[in-house]
């Protein structure tokens, strides 16, 4: 039975309509892992270190189309709560298409700058070449991704969340599939890594516009002839704008970490920090994916100025999210030795290193979820500004300073602890805008 925007949600409604988002979400993270466990595997140490240096460049290009789908997706919903249907619908239109138009715009300047980045990165040699040819042959299909991304949100709004969760699955097991092939059978190293991970980015990008343009689409969401709408497009943006901030932060960051562990660890620093991310993606992708389930209830509930009904969705989600929160810390410290042997366990040292490094890394995770629903949750209020600054301050803010001056007391355990001490820094700035704005959205 489809559960409706407008219902009253008790935790059993929560998680069936968040259920498929958070499924999507960690299935997307499980064939990102499969990407880095046939480099590592079958290509080298070398080639998956490239990977993993050029890879937060590839995610700045590619999440705007993340940006777009969760401001869009609110903006859309929020307007679906007040009944006006026909601008909702002109409000979709608009941003595919702004979602096509800014694709094609960034592909063509990523391919113009990754070489000298992927220098200016450390990259040297081999590393370097390896890093233009995944990066420019999976840049290829960087509008496809961008769909892909806007789309997730999109399908939750149109009440149609186990479609969307069909689609990443249908993308997921394309990936997977021709990763086998393209890098175990046929050999084509890196090429055969990024075809595959760009093939699967067209079945989750281009199915669902098919769908949507399609007679087949029963949704609320239509497209319909309209005229790109500055005014509108710049709300949808800046909305969307913490979900551009957390990533191009954490890409930024990334760069920062790697840079830091070249120095410290050298090409084994780079491998380990990859090896924790694939698995660090998996765990957190259950936070995002919760987030972008439920924030059109919040959003649709804040249009229809039902204050109760946000009130509710906010105190069951900061529960959830913080019982998630300790099991995963706990499932993390677990976990360490037999997910990192999957990765590196050809390599005695870079093994031991990327265990520890897990296990410290992992105590994040206990305030992780709790930090992105926050920034997820004003989001859904239409209050990018808020949302913006909570994802700046966890990531670019927090962490940057973290992993700057930690080393310099604790040395390569400064890295792996550094994003714990940004989350509690970040959570505290999380608690306080919930205490001050909650007269104003009446969820007091």
């Amino acid at each position: 039975m489809t559960i409706q925007l407008s219902e009253h949600f008790t935790y059993k409604k929560i998680f069936r309509f968040a259920l498929p988002s958070i499924v999507m979400m960690v299935f997307t993270s499980i064939y990102g892992v499969v990407d880095g466990t046939f480099v590592s595997n079958f290509v080298g140490k070398t080639p998956f270190a490239a990977v993993n240096l050029v890879w937060p460049f590839l995610m700045i290009l590619g999440v705007f189309g993340f940006m777009i789908g969760t401001g869009g997706s609110a903006l859309v919903a929020k307007t679906l709560g007040e009944n006006k249907k026909e601008d909702a619908n002109r409000y979709f239109t608009m941003l595919i298409t702004l979602v096509v138009i800014l694709g094609v715009l960034l592909t063509i300047i990523g391919l113009i700058v990754l070489r000298p980045l992927s220098s200016a990165l450390g990259a040297s040699g081999q590393m370097l070449e390896d890093c233009v040819t995944y990066g420019r042959t999976l840049m290829i299909f960087n509008t496809a991704f961008m769909l892909q991304s806007v789309f997730q949100s999109l399908f939750i709004t149109a009440e149609k969340p186990r479609l969307g969760l069909i689609m990443t699955v249908a993308a997921g097991l394309t990936n997977m599939v021709l990763d086998a092939l393209f890098i175990a059978v046929f050999k084509w190293g890196l090429v055969g890594a990024a075809l595959a991970s760009g093939l699967s980015q067209c079945i989750g990008g281009i199915l669902p516009l098919i769908y949507f343009l399609s007679s087949k689409n029963d949704t609320p969401l239509k497209f319909v002839k309209t005229k790109m709408e500055g005014k509108v497009l710049l709300k949808a943006c800046a909305n969307g704008a913490s979900e551009l901030m957390t990533t191009v932060s954490s890409s930024l960051v990334s760069m920062l970490y790697n840079f830091q562990l070249m120095r410290l660890a050298g090409q084994n620093g780079i491998a380990a920090y990859g090896a924790v991310m694939y698995v660090e993606f998996a765990f957190i992708a259950v936070f995002i994916g919760y987030s972008i389930g439920t924030a059109p209830i919040v959003s649709y509930h804040y249009g229809s100025e039902n204050h109760n009904e946000v009130k509710n969705m906010l105190q069951k989600s900061f529960k959830i999210m913080s019982i998630l929160g300790i099991t995963m810390m706990v499932l993390a410290q677990i976990l360490a030795s037999p997910l990192a042997k999957v990765f590196v366990g050809y390599d005695k040292q870079l093994f031991d290193m990327t265990v520890h490094g897990f296990r410290l890394f992992s105590f994040y995770f206990i305030l992780a979820g709790i930090n992105i629903y926050a920034s997820s949750f004003f989001t859904a209020l239409n209050n990018g500004m808020i949302s913006a600054i909570i994802s700046f301050s966890r990531t670019l803010g927090f962490e940057t300073l973290a992993v700057i001056i930690l080393p310099i007391f604790l040395q390569l355990d400064g890295v792996w602890l550094a994003i714990t001490v940004a989350e509690i820094c970040a959570f505290v700035i999380s608690i306080s805008f919930l205490i001050a704005k909650k007269e104003k959205y009446h969820y007091a």
